[in-house]
């Protein structure tokens, strides 16, 4: 498999399916819609105020008791492994799924008509590619107290092991496995939640299963059944009859696969490690996986993601040919020395520019910027990094000496290190979103030393100058 960077995906129209939820027991209507490029999963809350919406990040889970929960500002979306993992296992980035109550439908426990649905609505490639993170060493997350654990490890594609074990008779150990994400839908897409008939009395106490008629939770009986928990279950579930069939579950289903648990653990696990909000690229092993154990790896890894990215030192050649040289700059921007802030382009595409700038005791700002202790001004490395983007901008107009770029915003400025002289600064600049009307969003870093000294989020316009 190559490294060749796959295309982002949404679906090609829209699609909705109805149910109840498991645990509110609501009607409820959710809607698959196209979304665009770098959007990733968000769910609308369609019946609220203002129809807010929750993206689908790990930071958000507030509770995991019974399944993935989500909630931000007061809104809450509950239940979201079995749709994500539908949508993960379709290999689909972009999608805004919409409901008019806190609860997907739960259907029948898996996420196999979450599957149908989005096939039948059509898979659409977009232009952008896809945020993949390759997974370079050993990150693993354990809960001492349950024994869980989850590990994730290099490999060449997204992979997952999982391994359970509940010490009941009913239901020993059990593993299931994926080589591949295209094998989600065939292998583990139908594989159904289950519970256990002492949680299931616990559940009925408290009045907590609304939506489960049985049709959508494979029931081990892990206890004997007494003639009151039988009769609970026949008027919740509203049968004549219940009874346990000889292979420990209840009489309601027949299991799809014989280690339909592992294989339903398995699609909880890809489901909530959705909401670290990045592809994987890595192997995946859970052993005993529940939805707080995933979903503290989620978060984990989410952090680590976030600061592997942050820290990510542009791979530069400093001693290559510059694709412009400072003549070349001067050209293109208005600034002079003392004010040109940079020295060379290294790189520049449609949607990067990278610069450097050989900081020297010469500075003029040294003169009067803590003179006994100089260190560059942090404005001028945020200045420094606008020259820079403005290469980028003006390198998409056939005559970039007629314009000139101003600074319309700058935004979540961050300094981390100090910059003194004899630092070579490097400048890596992205566009967070195509150039409209002369307007650009640029993500600006800077690095010197192997470390990022500073970052802002630059928005610039150029405006075209009238010659005289």
């Amino acid at each position: 498999m190559g490294n060749a960077k796959a295309q982002q995906r949404t679906i090609a129209k829209e699609v909705s399916l109805t149910g109840v939820g498991l645990h509110t027991g609501a009607n409820v209507k959710m809607t698959f819609k196209p979304a665009p490029e770098n959007h990733g999963y968000k769910f609308k809350r369609i019946d609220l105020e203002g129809e807010p919406i929750l993206n689908a990040d790990a930071s958000l889970v507030t509770n995991t008791q019974r399944g993935t929960n989500l909630e931000k500002g007061g809104v809450a979306i509950q239940t979201t492994e079995h749709v994500l993992a539908a949508c993960v296992g379709l290999e689909i980035d972009n999608l805004l799924i919409e409901l008019d109550a806190s609860e997907p439908p739960i259907m029948d426990g898996s996420s196999k008509f979450f599957v149908e649905a989005l096939e039948e609505a059509g898979i659409q490639e977009q232009d952008a590619a896809r945020d993949e993170y390759i997974v370079k060493e050993v990150i693993t997350y354990r809960d001492e107290e349950t024994g869980s654990e989850i590990i994730l490890m290099p490999s060449d594609e997204y992979q997952v092991t999982t391994m359970v074990d509940f010490g009941t008779k009913v239901l020993g150990t059990q593993n299931a496995s994926i080589e591949h994400i295209s094998e989600f839908k065939e292998e583990i897409s139908d594989s159904r939640t289950f519970s256990f008939l002492h949680e299931i009395e616990m559940l009925l106490e408290h009045g907590l299963i609304k939506g489960g008629d049985l049709n959508n939770a494979i029931v081990y009986v892990d206890k004997e059944l007494s003639p009151s928990t039988m009769e609970k279950l026949r008027v919740a579930f509203n049968k004549d009859h219940i009874s346990v069939k000889p292979n420990g579950i209840l009489d309601n289903l027949t299991l799809h696969h014989a280690n339909e648990a592992a294989r339903h653990k398995l699609l909880d696990v890809i489901g909530d490690l959705a909401l670290a909000g990045t592809r994987i690229r890595g192997k995946v092993i859970a052993n005993k996986p529940g939805h707080f154990v995933n979903t503290q790896f989620a978060k984990k890894l989410q952090k680590i993601i976030k600061n592997e990215r942050r820290n990510y030192v542009p791979d530069v050649d400093l001693h290559a040919a510059p694709v412009k040289d400072i003549n070349q700059i001067m050209e293109m921007l208005p600034h002079r020395p003392p004010f040109l802030l940079v020295d060379k382009i290294l790189e520049l595409t449609e949607e990067h520019v990278i610069g450097i700038k050989n900081v020297t005791m010469n500075e003029p700002f040294f003169v009067g910027h803590f003179p006994g202790a100089p260190v560059m001004p942090g404005v001028l490395q945020i200045e420094a990094m606008a020259q820079t983007g403005g290469i980028l901008v003006l390198s998409t107009v056939p005559d970039p000496e007629n314009y000139l770029t101003y600074l319309l915003k700058i935004d979540n400025v961050r300094y981390k290190h100090q910059v003194v002289p004899g630092d070579t600064l490097i400048f890596k600049l992205d566009l967070m979103a195509p150039i409209r009307r002369g307007i650009c969003q640029m993500q600006a870093r800077a690095y010197a030393n192997g470390k990022l000294v500073s970052e802002a989020e630059i928005m610039a316009q150029i405006v075209k100058v009238k010659n005289n």
